[in-house]
Order: structure tokens, then sequence, then C-alpha cells
């Protein structure tokens, strides 16, 4: 089966057992190769740390970048577990994907029947807003703009898919989270980081699993101070010297409308004209020698 882009959808089996795809077309697997459930607890749900929210509280949710439908299930296994409630958004261009997962019998036994139920009804509703997340974007605003407790993004990497990364776009989804929401992203990339820090964002590191202080397993960003408890992190010096290299120059669509060989090209000429420090120097006065976005 071919996605709305034209190349078929592999599917594959990460490392935990865990239903996943990889798409030909950006290059790149929908999760981890470590495994696509672990990751969706470890990155998305351990971070929200649901255990804040008064139990019989109401979440209001948005998932950008739904794709197989797997951190928001496990969303849903975490939130049914606390007697908590959920509204939910999703921004998706490519139904495949959720198809593909739903019913696929390995995605099916990794989940409970309620977990399951939930998830196919989500898929299916109408808070589901298919199309270019950009222009999506502005109909969430229009409803949900300061009202989100928990915003995912998982969209294919910003190398691969910079509209979804943009400086603009980023700022957006920032506008919709409420004064303790969260912004939940596996990206550690200095690009990103720098840009939520300019929409008015305070971030934290995820733990890495590995314990590593160097390296963290993706982002959180809050209009509000980030508790020092595991699994978030603060930024480490390293982390923070990064943003101000040349990696840490946003990339920018402005018109929101901007073709990825676009967005890349523009930033690549600005990188080139920037007085910022570069990354290979970053890199060698903290002994690196990969791993920097």
């Amino acid at each position: 089966m071919t996605s709305n882009h034209g190349r078929p959808l592999l599917p594959r089996i990460s490392g935990d057992g865990s239903f996943s795809l990889y798409s030909p077309e950006f290059a790149e697997g929908f999760h981890s190769a470590d495994g696509a459930l672990g990751e969706a607890r470890r990155v998305y749900v351990e971070p929200a740390q649901l255990d804040r929210f008064p139990r019989k509280s109401r979440l209001v949710v948005v998932d950008v970048g739904v794709g197989t439908g797997t951190n928001t299930a496990a969303l849903i296994e975490s939130i049914q577990k606390r007697e908590l409630m959920m509204t939910w958004w999703g921004l998706e261009q490519d139904p495949l994907p959720s198809q593909l997962a739903l019913d696929d019998p390995g995605f099916q036994a990794q989940w409970p029947q309620p977990v399951l139920s939930q998830l196919n009804q989500l898929i299916h509703g109408d808070t589901l807003l298919w199309g270019d997340a950009r222009q999506r974007l502005a109909d969430l605003q229009r409803l949900q703009a300061g009202h989100c407790d928990l915003v995912l993004l998982d969209a294919f990497s910003p190398r691969r898919c910079p509209q979804l990364w943009s400086q603009e776009f980023l700022r957006g989804l920032a506008s919709l989270l409420t004064p303790q929401g969260r912004l939940i992203t596996y990206c550690s990339a200095a690009a990103v980081r720098r840009s939520l820090i300019t929409a008015g964002l305070r971030l934290s590191a995820i733990c890495s699993p590995q314990g590593s202080g160097r390296w963290s397993a993706g982002t959180v960003a809050s209009p509000t101070p980030l508790p020092d408890v595991p699994p978030l992190r603060p930024l480490t010096p390293m982390e923070l010297e990064h943003l101000n290299t040349r990696a840490g120059e946003p990339y920018k669509d402005p018109g929101g409308c901007g073709t990825a060989e676009d967005i890349l090209a523009a930033r690549s000429l600005a990188q080139q004209g920037s007085r910022a420090e570069s990354t290979s120097e970053w890199q060698r006065r903290w002994r690196l020698t990969d791993g920097a976005q």
C-alpha cells in the first residue's frame, strides 16, 4: 500500500518487538530501532508526568504527526490507569500509517482492548484534522489556544521534514499550551530548541535511557519552569552552548507553505552568513565526534 506521497510504507518490527513502519519517501523509520512502544512510553508518556493531574481531571492533548497512533495509544493506556479523561486532537496528513497499524495483529496485541477501542474512535473521529499540519494548526488555534495540557510532536526529522520544525510552526504549537502545559518531542536539535525558547518556552531535556549526561532522549518545553525530576533534567552547559552555534540557526517558513527544499536552502544560506561559532568548532571544544544536530 502506498502513502499520500505515492511511495510504499514498509512494516517493521522494532527492537522491543512492537509494530513500526519505514518510509522510503523520507528515508526514515517512524520510530527508533530500539522499539516503538518503548519510545512512546519513555519519550512521550513518562515526561508528561501524569501523576501531577488530580484523578478525574480532563486533559487536552494534541498529537502532531499521529502516524501509527502508538504515542496516543501509550498515552491512553496511562490515562486510563490513572482514571483521567482526555480531549484529543490529532494533526496528520496521511491516513495510511494508522490504517496499517490498526489492521495489524501484532499492533493489536500490544494493547488492552479498552485502549484499542478508544484509539479506533479517535483515529476515525472528528478531532483528527487531516491535511497539511501547518494549515490545520490555524484551525486548532481558533479552538484550543491556551487550553492544551500536552502537545506531542513526532514528525519526521528536521532534515527530512523541516516544515514541521520551523520557527513559525513551533510558535503556533506553543500558543496552544496552558501555563503548565508541555510540548514533548524526541528532537534535541539546536535549531528546534532555540525556536522553542524564542517562542517563550522554558526547556528541559529528557534523560537518556543509557544514563549519559552528554546526550538526551528529547526535549520538553513549557511556558513555566519545569521540575528537575527524572525523567527531566536541565540542559547541560554543552547543550546550552550548542544553541548558539550555527546548528541553532532556525528553520524558517514565514508563509507556512514552503517546500522542504526551499526551507533547507534558506537555512543553509543563513548559516553560511552567520558569525556564530561553527558546529565543528563546538564539537572540538567539547571533544565530540558525532551526535550534534
